[in-house]
């Protein structure tokens, strides 16, 4: 369970993904806010009319994460409306998928940036109010190429791999604070973006995961949730997979 009245930050919190993490942790009893990029800004009143379809409120701020400046205000405003989180859901990301020989300097640094970078922009930002009020829950949204790579994805991979990284190296720095970090793996996920892949390349990943199916937004929030639950004390640096089978580990 979360403790009502919990306040969580989602980082990509207007996508796909995101929604369905805010709608999860709102119904769990937290209080959310969203943080989108601000090019997403005139989809926002429809975004919020979704959301309250199912019953949910939460607020929303834009800011590009990869900017160090921005992300900081915009975690001020929110400190401001709501109150400093106690959760924060890195699920931030973008892809720009090429060859490494066609890749260029700006797809690798801009897939880093909104990746990696935002990760480590928002954690800063509330990292220290966590460890000084002795409770915090982070989870960070890799992927399932992140951990066994892809064919055209260098960067995208680089940026997902270096995510657990950070995840294990902070929850030791957090642990003795009540704060925990760990990291969830999706897989490929039912959202607009895999459906606008061609039929054929999707039929050919589908047919490689063990359970025949893409995941539902729901099931990746479903594990968010459980890292963000006060029972889930205990469990910190670690990465859990949620892929269908697509990747598996000892």
């Amino acid at each position: 369970m979360i403790r009502a009245g919990r306040i969580a930050y989602v980082t990509g919190g207007t996508g796909a993904i995101g929604t369905a993490i805010c709608a999860a942790l709102a119904r769990a009893g937290a209080r959310v806010a969203a943080i989108g990029h601000p090019a997403e800004a005139e989809r926002l009143p429809a975004w919020r009319e979704a959301l309250r379809a199912q019953d949910v409120e939460a607020e929303v701020e834009l800011a590009d994460l990869a900017d160090f400046a921005a992300t900081t205000a915009a975690f001020a405003r929110l400190a401001e409306k709501l109150g400093p989180a106690d959760i924060l859901v890195n699920g931030a990301g973008i892809t720009r998928d090429a060859r490494f020989v066609n890749l260029t300097p700006a797809q690798w640094r801009e897939v880093l940036g909104a990746n990696l970078d935002s990760v480590f922009n928002a954690c800063k930002s509330v990292f220290a109010g966590m460890c000084a009020r002795g409770y915090g829950r982070i989870v960070n949204l890799s992927s399932v190429n992140g951990q066994r790579g892809q064919f055209g994805q260098t960067n995208y991979a680089a940026a997902k791999a270096g995510m657990h990284g950070f995840t294990m190296s902070l929850a030791q720095e957090g642990a003795a604070h009540g704060v925990t970090v760990n990291t969830v793996a999706p897989g490929y996920v039912a959202t607009p973006m895999t459906a606008a892949m061609k039929p054929e390349a999707l039929a050919r990943i589908t047919a490689q995961i063990p359970l025949k199916r893409l995941a539902q937004p729901e099931e990746i929030a479903r594990a968010v949730l459980f890292l963000c639950e006060e029972e889930a004390g205990y469990l910190t640096g670690a990465c859990l997979p949620v892929n269908g089978g697509l990747y598996m580990s000892a």
